[in-house]
């Protein structure tokens, strides 16, 4: 890097050139693309990790943990409280995921025109209402009523924290905030059984409820109160950012412009461009085959572990060490995949490893039940591998603001349909051999490392393509200032 500037350009400048570029895609003039001081720019990547990622890595953890704490309720009364017979709780199950899958892309885009410190917030307290009324539901049609409801909240949040992630972080930077993110999710699931196995010991019949009653009420009331101060604690975009002094927000905005300029710049909604991409819809087909897997331990490794001969209560704290392992996983994977900037290999790693622990429990016949735990551990390990390395293999690979926030919310929204699968594919009549279960995970999960082996060898495709000159012509066509990463300037990470 050339020497940095002595005195950064004044904030007000930087700012009227800057502002489209994190609400857009606007370019960094060329005469500075190359003065930013290392030692500023790390300051400002220090203070976006202290000021970024805590408040959307608590909101995503309250709202998965909202979103699958019914596998623990399930094993402490619930099903025979308000009669969840036959399929009815896998009825229960996939009735969240309907909202998910039509609602996420149009958050995404209305969060861009709007402060993502009031919408994020909104939507989880939308979540802790929901929650805790599933505390107080009668009947099985109640609770598919209020799963639904609570489905039109939680759409938004996941695709909408990515993205707002993504948009104060480099390409390179991002693959290890995402595994922070995913790591909320394991400890929402570590947790989870924790506070069950507390609740379930201390509360249960207390003034009348039953321990299912009080998981619902409790971590509802948690998210909710947490949701109140949640618009003093997320950030808005990037060229509003108020916790970086005026020196150092001229940094953040220019070393993000220098990244996202002419080579990946999107200004304007590009509908075939967007729609033609195949690494999007690839990428989603990932995404849908593992969301598959880690719905399915989340919603039934409670239920499963009873199944192997624990009680209800043992069976939540023997949940808690599958979630402290794949946290370590998650991080480490990521850390490495990180450091040499590579996502292909990795996802591949992951699949391997959940195809070992289906094939154990589609097996699982004679063998120990410390083989079947063992197995548990693989699926949950290889979930939090290939989740969040596919996600930011795609966001890598993304340019341009508009095609991101799509990118993102198509991902991780139709992607989420997988949750429709892992409900309805674990039946009752079949516990606890759950051939079907397993068998249809198992199939998904092959078919993600599919989806993987076609992304990598598309983008070595597009690349050589790129290189060889043969992409040069969308230079002088009528959008050649708004490609996003189709300019062939944009090099594909693999």
């Amino acid at each position: 890097m050339s020497e940095a500037l002595p005195v950064p350009l004044k904030a007000e400048d930087e700012k009227s050139k800057f502002t489209t570029s994190l609400g857009s895609d606007a370019s960094l003039p060329v005469e500075h693309q190359h003065h930013i001081d290392p030692a500023l720019e790390r300051r400002v990547v220090r203070k976006c990790d202290l000021r970024v990622l805590p408040p959307v890595l608590l909101l995503f953890m309250l709202s998965f943990l909202d979103r699958v704490n019914i596998g623990n309720a399930k094993i402490q009364g619930m099903a025979k409280d308000i009669d969840l017979r036959g399929t009815n709780y896998n009825v229960a199950l996939l009735i969240l995921f309907i909202p998910f899958i039509l609602l996420e892309i149009p958050s995404n885009l209305a969060m861009k025109k709007l402060r993502p410190s009031i919408w994020l917030s909104v939507l989880l307290f939308g979540c802790g209402i929901m929650n805790m009324c599933m505390g107080f539901v009668q009947t099985y049609a109640q609770l598919v009523a209020v799963r639904f409801l609570l489905g039109i909240f939680e759409a938004g949040l996941g695709p909408g924290s990515i993205y707002l992630i993504s948009m104060y972080y480099k390409r390179y930077e991002l693959p290890k905030r995402l595994s922070w993110w995913y790591t909320s999710g394991i400890v929402a699931g570590a947790f989870g059984g924790l506070l069950a196995y507390a609740i379930a010991s201390g509360l249960n019949g207390a003034r009348g409820y039953l321990a299912w009653r009080w998981i619902f009420i409790i971590e509802g009331l948690v998210t909710t109160v947490v949701a109140m101060a949640m618009p003093f604690l997320l950030v808005d975009w990037p060229h509003e950012a108020k916790f970086v002094n005026d020196e150092e927000r001229a940094c953040l905005l220019a070393r993000l412009s220098i990244e996202r300029a002419e080579s990946a710049k999107m200004d304007r909604w590009n509908t075939k461009r967007v729609f033609s991409d195949w690494k999007i819809w690839i990428g989603t087909l990932m995404f849908f085959g593992i969301v598959n897997t880690n719905y399915a331990t989340n919603f039934f490794i409670p239920s499963i572990l009873v199944e192997m001969g624990y009680t209800a209560v043992r069976a939540q704290v023997m949940s808690i060490p599958i979630y402290a392992v794949a946290a370590v996983i998650c991080l480490s994977v990521c850390y490495i995949s990180d450091k040499v900037r590579h996502r292909f290999g990795f996802v591949l790693l992951g699949v391997t490893v959940g195809s070992i622990g289906y094939i154990i429990l589609l097996a699982q016949a004679g063998l120990p039940e410390g083989a079947k735990y063992f197995a548990l551990f693989c699926l949950v390990g290889a979930g939090y591998i290939v989740q969040p390395i596919s996600v930011s293999w795609l966001m890598n690979n993304t340019g341009g603001h508009y095609k991101r926030a799509f990118a993102s919310a198509a991902q991780i929204g139709w992607g989420n349909a997988g949750g429709i699968v892992a409900s309805n594919i674990f039946l009752v009549k079949e516990a606890p051999r759950y051939k079907t279960g397993y068998g249809v995970s198992l199939a998904l999960l092959l078919m993600t490392g599919v989806m993987t082996v076609a992304m990598y060898f598309y983008l070595v495709a597009q690349n050589r393509k790129k290189a060889s000159g043969q992409r040069d012509h969308l230079l002088e066509g009528p959008d050649a200032d708004d490609l996003g990463d189709d300019d062939p300037r944009f090099k594909y990470n693999l």
